[in-house]
């Protein structure tokens, strides 16, 4: 399959409506396939970019450091996402973007995006509502950041992963790779690598989860997701995934 077909059309089936024909036009769009290793930038803060980026495995992180050093992360990615589709409005970074793992990447010169937008108004549309979505995104984990205490932003976050892996397919259920250090989730959440460490250890205890290295496992979906109030709702999703029961094997990738 073609990886744009196998990542970009499947995420965007997820929120707009597309014809075959749409389809096939992504799919064939010119890609540049990169492997990057994890830790390294894939774009730099202030730096010119021509292109857009194309999640096709692993997770990326976008962040901002302050000159004394600290780091926030500001997003994650999953595949099937474009983390830099912004920038065919704004092509100097004002953020860096950065593999979380060993990543595989697509790389779309923005004037093949522009010419696709032009000749196919409903992809246009479907990439509008994705940078859109992108910032409901934002919104909600500000909203995290300024008013629930660790506790739940740990439980939203996890719940948030769980959703937006189910509906591209990559978990057996609620059962998913999570391969996010501590270090990592706490420039996210911003926490201290101790807090999130305790954070964890009290949803263990309460059954809410398990995690055994890079595997996340959430034992009681609902009780996690009031804990967090958590509402999917601002994933925009037009068949959210129903993350009450567990998923076939057979229905898993």
């Amino acid at each position: 399959m073609n990886p744009v077909e196998g990542a970009l059309v499947k995420r965007l089936d997820l929120i707009a409506e597309l014809t075959d024909e749409d389809r096939e036009a992504l799919a064939a769009l010119p890609i540049t396939l990169r492997s990057v290793e994890a830790g390294a930038d894939i774009v730099e803060e202030g730096q010119r970019i021509r292109d857009c980026c194309l999640l096709l495995s692993g997770f990326t992180h976008r962040y901002r450091t302050l000159i004394e050093g600290k780091r926030q992360i500001i997003a994650f990615h999953v595949p099937g996402d474009i983390p830099d589709l912004h920038s065919l409005h704004i092509n100097v970074m004002d953020h860096s973007f950065a593999a979380t793992v060993n990543c595989e990447l697509a790389f779309i010169p923005h004037e093949a995006i522009w010419q696709l937008c032009t000749e196919r108004p409903a992809v246009a549309a479907a990439l509008w509502r994705e940078t859109l979505i992108d910032g409901s995104i934002f919104r909600e984990w500000i909203v995290g950041l300024g008013r629930r205490t660790g506790l739940q932003r740990t439980a939203h976050l996890l719940c948030e992963m769980a959703m937006r892996l189910r509906a591209m397919g990559h978990s057996d259920g609620l059962r998913y790779h999570l391969p996010l250090t501590q270090n990592v989730l706490a420039d996210a959440l911003g926490l201290t690598v101790v807090t999130v460490n305790r954070v964890l250890q009290e949803l263990r205890q309460a059954d809410y989860v398990e995690r055994e290295r890079s595997r996340m496992t959430i034992h009681n979906w609902p009780a996690l997701a009031r804990l967090a109030e958590f509402d999917g709702g601002y994933l925009h999703m037009r068949q959210p995934p129903n993350m009450s029961v567990e998923m076939r094997p057979e229905d898993a990738i």
